[in-house]
């Protein structure tokens, strides 16, 4: 039996370690709101931003895609950088690299006056802004009891999808310039609030062995791993599919569906109602995955409800602005399985490949705009814009159901154990 000295000196360590794991899930949340921050915000800001660099009508929509394409192109870079380095150097290393390189790049964005300068800084951002939500998830995972790991995820996520609201009141209310410097001084603040975060144990006990660790390749070199990799990035491809193309392309959408002049949608409000439906869908989404204790039925719901919302909103969008914007918070609501996903893909792999795995596959999911957006590109001269749009988006759906069938049920997983 442990003597009452011995439990009064295991007490501190148990609030400390309870410390520890409130301030990991804190410092995640905040990580994750400036990601979306960032990513909302650039939706926001797309028109003036380029209105004052001189940009305006189908010159300023051109230039847009391929600003979006240099951002998720980063995301890409960064999201193989970050997680092959905190699978190597620790979840720790991914917290404090990325968040610099994201605030130093953001608050030069507010000075930019050329276009090429302006893609070089939303790439650098990008590759900054890849290690958040990978890195906190990865470390939230791996301190957090198993069978209660989703709340601790879920409430990371809805946390962060706020940053989107907070992103469309600073855009709307403050010059394109000086909402970047807000996106810039709140990753700097937060790079403070990092310094009291603790490594890993699963990490720290990881390093004793001689385990390859952070091989991004051995993901492929597995046919059970590649399956489960391709299949977490194809089940999150409808999220973004649905942010890059619907959301963030409203306005020329709506006009197409014939919502000109004042009943042209506006894409911080499409953005917003968006927001507000990720927010609640996240939490939602989350909370159910622990309730019936498994991941894939809440998947299994969500995703239906985000191709109900895709059917509507070429179908009933047009009715009314209301009703359009309407469609745009269930939209979000039915992609709110986000949390969901990245916990999922954190539950997939071992200690040594998780990071890398947790890293990369929100980012592939988010890069997944560049390849929509060429698609949707080129199908416009044959279908138009909705039609273009609309045939992605049957395209991705129906991968994203084939993919969610292949992935492994990780509710409650022990995630204490290796890839080889």
């Amino acid at each position: 039996m442990r003597s009452a000295a011995g439990r009064e000196a295991a007490q501190p360590a148990v609030r400390a370690s309870e410390r520890g794991i409130r301030l990991a899930v804190l410092v995640a949340a905040l990580g994750y709101f400036v990601d979306i921050y960032d990513l909302v915000l650039f939706g926001i800001v797309r028109e003036a931003s380029l209105a004052g660099l001189g940009l305006v009508g189908q010159a300023a929509t051109d230039v847009g895609l391929d600003l979006i394409r240099w951002q998720m192109g980063g995301m890409l870079v960064g999201g193989v950088l970050w997680g092959v380095l905190g699978d190597r150097r620790g979840r720790l290393a991914i917290l404090f690299g990325s968040i610099v390189l994201y605030s130093l790049a953001n608050i030069a964005n507010g000075f930019v006056e050329s276009v090429g300068v302006y893609a070089a800084l939303r790439f650098l951002a990008g590759i900054g802004l890849a290690g958040e939500l990978g890195g906190g998830i990865t470390l939230v995972s791996e301190v957090m009891p198993r069978e209660s790991r989703g709340y601790a995820t879920t409430l990371v996520a809805s946390v962060g999808i706020c940053g989107g609201l907070v992103a469309v009141a600073v855009g709307d209310h403050f010059a394109w310039r000086t909402a970047y410097f807000v996106g810039g001084g709140l990753g700097l603040l937060l790079l403070a609030l990092r310094v009291g975060v603790y490594e890993s144990g699963m990490y720290a006990s990881m390093q004793a062995t001689s385990v390859s660790r952070g091989n991004f390749l051995a993901l492929f070199t597995n046919w059970s791993r590649c399956r489960r990799y391709v299949a977490v990035i194809l089940c999150g491809v409808p999220i973004w599919y649905v942010v890059g193309i619907l959301i963030m392309f409203s306005p020329e959408l709506g006009e197409a569906m014939g919502m000109a002049g004042e009943a042209r949608p506006s894409a911080s409000r499409a953005i917003m109602w968006c927001y507000i439906g990720l927010a609640t869908g996240d939490f939602a989404s989350g909370a159910l995955s622990q309730l019936v204790r498994s991941r894939k039925r809440s998947l299994w719901v969500f995703l239906a409800i985000t191709a109900l919302g895709v059917g509507l909103y070429f179908t009933a969008g047009v009715l009314s602005l209301p009703a359009f914007y309407g469609l745009c918070a269930l939209l979000g609501f039915g992609t709110g399985y986000w949390a969901v996903f990245v916990t999922v893909a954190a539950e997939q792999f071992g200690t040594n490949l998780r990071a890398t795995a947790t890293t990369t596959a929100p980012n592939f999911v988010r890069g997944a705009v560049v390849p929509l957006a060429f698609a949707y590109e080129a199908l416009q001269p044959a279908l138009g814009l909705l039609g273009a749009a609309a045939c992605v988006g049957a395209v991705v759906l129906v991968l994203a159901a084939v993919a969610l069938a292949l992935i492994d049920e990780s509710y409650g997983r022990d995630l204490d154990f290796l890839e080889h």
